[in-house]
């Protein structure tokens, strides 16, 4: 049976998963990105989370609310364009949500994951369907809530959490751009992946593998 929470120091290291994917994908989520913007989504999260890696390295040990903070003050300070201030955001949000306490559990992720979609919608204002992250961080969140409201184990509401992110980062791919550079294109956005669903994906799944691991050693 797989543990029900565990502890911030424990789950530090996960930020260096979250800098490795985005480091390996960028230039994904650059291609992703050309089809309806600049095609430097990549190269920006690349060079932020690149750079938040190595000030996490200097540090030493650190825990995960310390590791969001680090991520979070680098994108916000470090990296241009509208991602750098919404992902920062992110981080930093999700990381105050854990300053009380000395273990994650099911009902801080849920807490974590609706600070960050506040965080992001403060900043952006983007709706379910305007095919932005917030696509896939509503659908992740519902899906966390809904399994553990059925009765689901922390490390399978975290599965489901991953699942849902998954689906509606491929449910961008209907969807016409509202909001950001992609919305001048109008009609002509359908049909592609959604670049910061896509890296909001990438993020949250690796976090939630990264607790599975550690809920079932």
């Amino acid at each position: 049976m797989s543990r029900d929470s565990v502890t911030l120091t424990e789950a530090g290291p996960i930020l260096f998963d979250l800098v490795a994917v985005i480091v390996r994908e960028q230039g994904k989520l650059s291609e992703i990105d050309g089809q309806t913007g600049d095609g430097d989504h990549g190269v920006n999260m690349g060079k932020g989370f690149r750079m938040a890696g190595e000030r996490l390295k200097a540090q030493g040990d650190f825990t995960l609310p310390q590791g969001f903070a680090t991520l979070g003050d680098t994108l916000l300070s470090d990296i241009g364009g509208s991602m750098g201030p919404l992902y920062g955001t992110f981080f930093t949000d999700m990381a105050e949500v854990l300053d009380d306490t000395d273990v994650i559990d099911a009902p801080h992720v849920s807490a974590m994951l609706k600070a960050g979609l506040a965080a992001v919608q403060g900043l952006g204002e983007a709706k379910p369907g305007d095919k932005t992250l917030v696509d896939v961080i509503v659908p992740a969140m519902e899906g966390f809530d809904a399994a553990q409201a059925a009765g689901k184990s922390f490390a399978e509401s975290l599965t489901a959490m991953k699942d849902a992110a998954g689906a509606g980062l491929e449910a961008t791919r209907s969807m016409v751009a509202k909001v950001g550079r992609a919305s001048r294109l109008g009609e002509r956005s359908r049909g592609t992946l959604d670049a910061g669903a896509a890296s909001c994906d990438m993020i949250l799944s690796t976090l939630a593998d990264g607790l599975i691991t550690r809920l079932n050693a």
